[in-house]
Parts: C-alpha cells; structure tokens; sequence
C-alpha cells in the first residue's frame, strides 16, 4: 500500500514521458497539429476567447503567456470541425458559462474581471460534461507542449540520451518532498 501512496520517482518519469512518446509515435495526433486560426474559424472567435480563458482559470500559471493556452484550446478546431456532437458540447458550454456569468455579473465570462469570480463560476459546474471534457483534455494538450516543459523545469524526454539515470535524475528541485 506504501508504493501507491508514495510514488517511485523512476516510475514517475516513466509514467511522465509516455504521453510525449506516444504523440511522437502518432498516438496523440491532436496534439502534433494545433492550428489557432482554424480553431477561431471553426469554434468561432467569441467560443474560442472563452474556451482559452476557461483553460487559464482551470490551469492557473502567472508565467504562462495566453498563447500556451491557445495552442491548447486550438486542439478543437479539428476535432469540432468533424465531430458534431462535439462541437454541440462546446457551443452549449460555452453559453452555460456565459449565462451563468451574465445572470452573477451582468457580463460575459471573459468579462468577468476577477479570476476567483470566473471559478465560482466553473466550480459550480465542475461535475457536468463540459467541465469534466475540458479538464481531461486540457491536462494533455496544455502540459504536453514543450514550451511548457521548460516553464516547469521539466527537460523533456531523455531517452535518446541514455536516460533520467544519466541526464538530471538527481537535479529536479520540483517534487521535493516534505
């Protein structure tokens, strides 16, 4: 039971370089092409402003620059386009969330200045589809991209060095524990 409460840190990287394996090898397609303006054209700019602002609210980084989070939210613009019951999903979330926020505040969701009145917002439907469809997508597309990597600290995948064993096993300052 200690095993599973308390994670090896080799089977940590392990499990942490999969997802940029496995788009390397084309297991996550979605994520090799991410076009922002196809995004905008396909979800439509308003949807899309308000997709990225979720994406920043539900993942809080100060040091991100909004277009890590484009990038991210642009992972719809193809799925959308081809995927109707998708699309449908999105559009009728994003017009929950804007309800909710005109019905509390008189304004859009982006409008809503205050950050911890956009998440009142979000935790109050934080169990429905949309939400639960956002945040397990967004973790991938978000915290996959390598520009991301270096913002966390994480030097990306080692393997074609010879492995975390030879290259920085013991320089991560990240996951110190208590």
């Amino acid at each position: 039971m200690e095993s599973l409460q308390k994670p090896k840190r080799r089977k940590f990287f392990r499990i942490a370089s999969a997802a940029p394996l496995a788009a390397g090898m084309g297991g996550l397609p979605m994520l090799l092409c991410t076009d922002v303006a196809l995004a905008q054209q396909v979800l439509g700019d308003d949807n899309f402003s308000t997709l990225t602002k979720i994406a920043r609210d539900i993942f809080p980084h100060d040091r991100f620059e909004d277009d890590l989070y484009r990038q991210a939210v642009a992972t719809y613009g193809d799925q959308a386009k081809s995927d109707a019951a998708l699309k449908t999903l999105l559009d009728d979330g994003v017009a929950s969330v804007d309800a909710a926020a005109k019905q509390k505040y008189n304004k859009r969701y982006v409008e809503v200045a205050d950050e911890n009145d956009r998440v009142a917002i979000l935790k109050a439907m934080e169990s429905s589809p949309f939400f639960l469809k956002l945040r397990g997508d967004l973790v991938v597309s978000l915290y996959n991209q390598p520009k991301v990597w270096g913002k966390l600290g994480y030097q990306g995948p080692s393997a074609e060095y010879g492995g975390y064993i030879k290259r920085g096993f013991n320089d991560q300052t990240w996951m110190e524990t208590a």
